[in-house]
């Protein structure tokens, strides 16, 4: 099994909420990225959403675009990335990763080279952003074959009909976009995100794990009233690059943001 679908799997035992936090791979140099990982899952991370450095991140708000830069600068690309999730997976066998970014990079050197160097690696599942499922006829199988999940957004604004192909074509679990902008751009509605979450239920048994807009303990526990996962990103990067002259830092900042969710999201359970 998948270890994205084992953790699932796992989570939905114990009635708990996923709670998957992003980074950006590389920043602020990607002689840290993997110590952040660690952090992160010791601060209750039970997947982990780690980005691929791209020059134009069209989803991403000012927070992740300049993490994009920050990596950038230091030379980081797909091929470190791999590094990083085979350093990781030496002492963490068990957290999933998902590569999150875009086509160019991974058609920069190949799809089957990509696809086979990412399940060489450790990597568990691929989402990619601007890729929509009438697209991935060539990618999807050659990610499925290497046993790695294709994950696929659903906005607001996705029709019901749309949203059912979307959700045909997902695996791993479905991720949520809660807002019409990008990311860090601005409060989420708790209401809002549970009216658009219930009629994805009845389109598919994917877990629904909602992303944008997840900034700290209180919102966390609002979106896991009614999602299977909260997804978190810009609040973490937002913290590395608070601290860019200082990494030695980080690992606490991002456990202690990472830290109030997870209570937060378990106090659920109470």
């Amino acid at each position: 099994m998948n270890r994205i679908d084992q953790r699932f799997a796992d989570l939905k035992s114990q009635g708990r909420r996923a709670l998957i936090p992003f980074i950006t791979a590389g920043d602020p140099g990607p002689e840290h990225t993997v110590g952040f990982m660690h952090a992160l899952v010791e601060a209750g991370a039970d997947v982990i959403e780690l980005g691929v450095p791209f020059s134009d991140p069209m989803a991403d708000g000012p927070v992740i675009q300049k993490a994009c830069e920050r990596a950038l600068k230091r030379g980081v690309r797909l091929s470190h990335l791999f590094e990083m999730v085979r350093e990781f997976r030496q002492s963490d066998s068990t957290t999933p990763v998902v590569l999150m970014g875009y086509l160019n990079p991974m058609e920069r050197i190949g799809l089957e080279a990509f696809a086979e160097q990412a399940a060489a690696a450790g990597i568990d599942g691929v989402l990619t952003v601007d890729m929509p499922p009438e697209e991935a006829e060539e990618l999807g199988p050659l990610l499925k074959s290497r046993g790695l999940a294709s994950i696929f957004l659903v906005a607001p604004t996705t029709s019901e009909e749309r949203a059912a192909t979307i959700c045909a074509h997902g695996e791993g679990y479905l991720y949520y976009v809660s807002l019409k902008g990008v990311t860090g751009s601005a409060i989420l509605n708790a209401t809002d995100v549970a009216d658009h979450l219930a009629p994805l239920r009845r389109m598919t048994d994917l877990p629904l794990c909602v992303g944008f807009g997840i900034r700290d303990g209180a919102s966390a526990a609002e979106v896991g009233k009614v999602a299977d996962g909260v997804i978190v990103g810009s609040a973490l990067v937002s913290r590395i690059a608070e601290n860019t002259e200082t990494p030695e830092a980080i690992p606490a900042e991002l456990k202690a943001v990472l830290g109030e969710m997870r209570q937060a999201l378990d106090a659920l359970n109470a």
